[in-house]
């Protein structure tokens, strides 16, 4: 019985530590029927292959009335983004379908719903500043966190 609980000690400590060097490519990231994000700013280590975002939408009203998404840009470019996204409707999460100035985003989600996008950090620069925002109309205002690559 000894043994066996030492080695499944092992197992979970070894897990706990490679999730250690990890923990800053993976966020989850909470929103309800508020124009809050929970964080407002997401640290990313430069040496992360990938990065996963599971946006949680913790209220109960649908996407067509306060919906939200997660949306990565370059600060520069998030006014225009979010501009040109109100024309593109819900059906295209207000985003221009096609638009290079995205670098990631999740669709539009509404109360009880998740979603999640995972995405590359090359080519990104800890030099360039970047934004996560909610591309609904009117939300990108105020529903905005910076994004660092450390």
């Amino acid at each position: 019985m000894k043994n066996k609980f030492s080695k499944s000690l092992i197992f979970a400590l070894s897990v706990v530590g490679s999730l250690g060097a990890y923990a800053d490519c993976v966020f989850e990231v909470s929103v309800g029927d508020n124009l809050v994000f929970d964080i407002q700013s997401m640290e990313v280590d430069g040496n992360c292959k990938s990065v996963s975002v599971n946006l949680i939408h913790t209220g109960n009203l649908p996407a067509n009335i306060m919906g939200h998404n997660w949306v990565l840009s370059k600060a520069s470019d998030l006014s225009a983004i979010a501009n040109d996204g109100f024309s593109a409707g819900l059906d295209n999460n207000y985003l221009k379908p096609g638009d290079e100035r995205i670098i990631a985003a999740t669709k539009v989600i509404g109360g009880g719903d998740e979603a999640s996008v995972e995405f590359s950090i090359e080519g990104l620069s800890s030099d360039e500043s970047y934004q996560f925002f909610c591309s609904f109309p009117g939300h990108w205002a105020v529903m905005k966190g910076s994004f660092v690559v450390k």
